[in-house]
């Protein structure tokens, strides 16, 4: 219950957007990598496959991603249409506001709760492997 309500808390501030925070999360981890291909994307976002192949579909359904030409990899990446460009050029002014939500809750424990959800994803990254955790830092410590 906890997760869908601050789940509900970020999709409220990107609303303006068009974009949900899981689109908004993929969106700025592909723009991030310039393509990305549906394992790359699962490792860095610790997001399960079902979940995600959904989210992708959707999003190409609208035209906001578009999948890159196969030359001679199985694998097929994806990567930002102008439209995707344009919805997470929206979106991400609206971003620092999520910060907002914390202090709508309550300023009390927040600093606990941060600590026990990184610990959360550190265990998560952790079961996930060495090639999850490396992806995480890498694409994480950017801006």
């Amino acid at each position: 219950m906890a997760s869908r309500a601050v789940t509900q808390l970020y999709d409220d501030v990107l609303r303006p957007s068009g974009l949900r925070v899981t689109q908004f999360s993929i969106l700025t981890m592909i723009a991030r990598m310039g393509e990305a291909n549906l394992r790359q994307l699962e490792a860095t976002l610790a997001m399960d496959q079902t979940t995600l192949t959904r989210s992708l579909s959707l999003l190409e359904r609208d035209g906001v991603i578009g999948r890159v030409p196969a030359s001679r990899r199985r694998i097929k990446a994806m990567r930002l249409t102008p439209k995707g460009r344009r919805a997470l050029k929206t979106a991400r002014p609206l971003w620092p506001r999520h910060k907002q939500g914390p202090a709508r809750v309550g300023n009390t424990g927040v600093g606990d709760a941060q600590q026990r959800l990184a610990h959360v994803l550190h265990v998560a990254l952790k079961k996930r492997g060495p090639e999850a955790r490396l992806t995480w830092c890498l694409t994480s410590s950017r801006a």
